[in-house]
C-alpha cells in the first residue's frame, strides 16, 4: 500500500505558499488539520504520496518554503522523514 506523507508547517502564509508551488507542479496534494501528534504552528498540513517525497524535497529547498518538517505515519505514531 502506498503511504502519504505529511508536511507540518510554522506558519499559515508558508502552508498555503507550499499548496501553490505544489500544485502548480502537478503533485496531488491534500490540505488537512495538521495531526495532533505533530507539534507545529499552523493548524494546515499538506498530505501528499510518499512517490513524490523527492520532487516535494526539491520544491521545499529550491523555493525556500519554512516547514516544521515532514511526517511520516508509523505504527500509530508520526515520525519525521525530514
Amino acid at each position: 500500500m502506498e503511504q502519504n506523507l505529511v508536511i507540518a508547517f510554522d506558519s499559515t502564509q508558508q502552508a498555503l505558499r507550499a499548496e501553490m508551488l505544489l500544485e502548480y507542479a502537478d503533485i496531488e496534494i491534500d490540505i488537512r488539520p495538521t495531526p495532533k501528534q505533530i507539534t507545529a504552528g499552523c493548524a494546515l498540513s499538506i498530505e501528499f504520496s510518499q512517490v513524490e517525497l523527492e520532487r516535494v524535497q526539491q520544491i521545499i529547498k529550491e523555493e525556500q518554503v519554512e516547514i516544521r518538517g515532514i511526517f511520516e505515519f508509523i505504527n500509530g505514531d508520526y515520525v519525521a522523514v525530514h
